[in-house]
């Protein structure tokens, strides 16, 4: 791997996982540029980070232009909850699109290598399980999350053209649940739900009969993989599945946080969301063999970290 010191965009740079990975790409010597309008993000995310030397805060949206220098960029701007990205959907795609396209010609323009954080929602309720990189997906078009599912396929479309149209260097990777510290605390998603519910002792919401799966990847792991896809070889494009490939159902999920806060809460079923899928476990074979990665936080471990920061915070002034 490269360790030569480089500039660095991180765009949603201010975000759960944008702001874990600024701090990473500080901590191996790299000067990073953090860019995010705040719309999800938080400045709370990236307050130590504001005095280091090699730190650059730019507060932008990525549906405009930009001029900055950088010989690496992490695209990860765009909310990716769906009571974040459902709030505004039209601007959910114009943020993949728009945003997409504008990271891509500032890569083209100043020779950089672009990474692209997908979604394992591309896969949308999908008929192949575990999904391989290979498999197309099961998406509906016109449904409420079609706003970040398409827009996510769009923006891969997007990234492939420009590879295979300009020579752009360019890497994909499609992120399953990944959850930890800095999650937000109303952001919908199911670990931070459920850690909420447990620790105010109010009643955990399980969305059907609480057997739909997900496989769980805490940040540690996640923002490891990143940064290996980044730094290989030109040729490896992806897409490549980052995830845990180990799968929990809804209601063990629930089970576990409720044993590890010591919660009274009780489990309340409702109907299950349109559009919800019903399985989602990766197939990380191609990270394992290209990339020499894998997951090592266990779901347990990862949760205690995750129930510990939600501790600390106010959790009666959230859903």
């Amino acid at each position: 791997m490269d360790k030569t010191p480089k500039t660095v965009l991180v765009t949603g740079g201010a975000g759960f996982l944008g702001s874990h990975l600024c701090e990473r790409l500080l901590e191996h010597g790299h000067a990073v540029i953090c860019l995010d309008n705040f719309f999800t993000g938080s400045k709370e995310n990236i307050l130590t980070l504001l005095d280091h030397p090699s730190f650059t805060l730019i507060e932008h949206d990525v549906c405009h232009s930009i001029d900055v220098h950088a010989d690496q960029i992490y695209n990860l701007a765009c909310p990716a909850s769906p009571i974040h990205y459902q709030h505004d959907p039209v601007k959910t795609i114009k943020t993949n699109v728009h945003g997409a396209i504008n990271m891509l010609e500032l890569a083209q323009k100043k020779g950089a290598t672009i990474l692209q954080a997908s979604t394992s929602e591309v896969y949308g309720d999908p008929h192949a399980h575990p999904q391989p990189e290979s498999y197309w997906g099961n998406v509906n078009p016109i449904g409420i999350r079609s706003c970040y599912d398409e827009g996510k396929r769009c923006a891969e479309t997007l990234f492939f053209d420009f590879h295979r149209q300009f020579h752009l260097p360019i890497k994909v990777a499609r992120i399953f649940n990944t959850y930890g510290p800095r999650m937000h605390p109303n952001d919908g998603r199911v670990v931070s739900n459920f850690i909420v519910q447990a620790l105010k002792n109010a009643p955990i919401t399980i969305y059907g009969e609480g057997t739909q799966t997900r496989s769980f990847c805490y940040y540690e792991d996640l923002i490891d993989g990143l940064i290996r896809l980044m730094n290989s070889a030109i040729s490896l494009t992806g897409p490549i599945n980052l995830g845990n490939p180990v799968e929990f159902t809804m209601l063990e999920l629930a089970q576990l946080i409720l044993e590890l806060t010591g919660s009274t809460s009780e489990l309340i079923f409702l109907p299950l969301p349109g559009d919800d899928p019903k399985q989602r476990k990766p197939d990380i074979q191609l990270a394992q063999q290209q990339l020499g990665w894998q997951p090592k936080t266990a779901l347990r471990e990862g949760l205690l970290a995750t129930i510990a920061y939600f501790d600390h915070l106010d959790v009666t002034n959230f859903v």
